[in-house]
């Protein structure tokens, strides 16, 4: 069972792939999108649910998604269909860093991929390159609400607390129109999801040979948020447009 494998099961319950309940969701798509027939692109779409909600709530919305796995693109092609929207969803099977298309957008959405490119400042690089005149950036990142330990860090990268991930967005040229911090609440079941619906899995596939590994994962995984990084690590999305288009 590989990582990708892992993850498809671990979301299985909290389709949206980062510490947002459905309300934050739908409050964040409503102050990205500037109209209805807009044009939305997300870079690292994974199973395409932004896109999808999108896409539900905006009848005259046209969305494309970017991603490496083609089983997680699959998944949002089925889910599409099924909500009679896949004739408004485009899907592209490659590394979001390098994607090129031939027209604008005016969101695009790059949450819990930043790893994908680099960094936070390189994902809003690449971001700025398919916005549109007037457009906004929806992006999700990682923020240390503490002072981590070096195993935290070790784990989930080299991240800033929040004063400095803003300093960082402005000097870069964005500034900050909307955005959401996790709650606990969010960020907590967020890691229940993602532990127990693996964890479930592994219960209800006894036979499976990836059985053993899933529950493993799932208990690694559970002692880690617990005791490394639950009391110290945060998640916030901003809403960017640029200084100047």
């Amino acid at each position: 069972m590989n990582r990708e494998q892992i993850s498809r099961l671990a979301h299985a319950d909290h389709p949206i792939a980062a510490p947002l309940d459905d309300d934050a969701v739908r409050q964040l798509l409503e102050r990205g999108i500037p109209r209805g027939d807009a044009r939305v692109l997300d870079l690292g779409c994974g199973g395409g649910e932004w896109l999808l909600r999108a896409l539900a709530t905006y009848p005259q919305l046209r969305a494309e998604g970017v991603d490496t796995s083609e089983s997680a693109l699959a998944h949002a092609r089925r889910t599409a269909r099924v909500l009679g929207l896949q004739e408004r969803l485009v899907l592209h099977h490659e590394d979001a860093a390098d994607f090129a298309a031939p027209h604008a957008f005016d969101l695009v959405v790059s949450v819990g991929a930043t790893h994908a490119f680099g960094g936070l400042l390189a994902t809003l690089a690449a971001a700025r390159k398919h916005l549109a005149p007037g457009g906004r950036v929806l992006i999700g990142d990682g923020i240390w609400t503490h002072e981590p330990s070096p195993e935290a860090v070790e784990m989930l990268g080299d991240l800033a607390d929040l004063p400095t991930t803003m300093d960082r967005v402005i000097s870069d040229g964005w500034t900050p129109v909307d955005g959401h911090i996790s709650t606990r609440r969010e960020l907590d079941d967020y890691e229940w999801a993602w532990t127990g619906s693996l964890a479930s899995w592994a219960l209800d596939h006894p036979d499976d040979p990836d059985s053993s590994q899933a529950l493993a994962a799932a208990t690694t995984h559970r002692g880690e948020w617990l005791r490394v990084y639950r009391d110290v690590f945060g998640f916030v999305c901003l809403i960017l447009r640029p200084m100047s288009d």
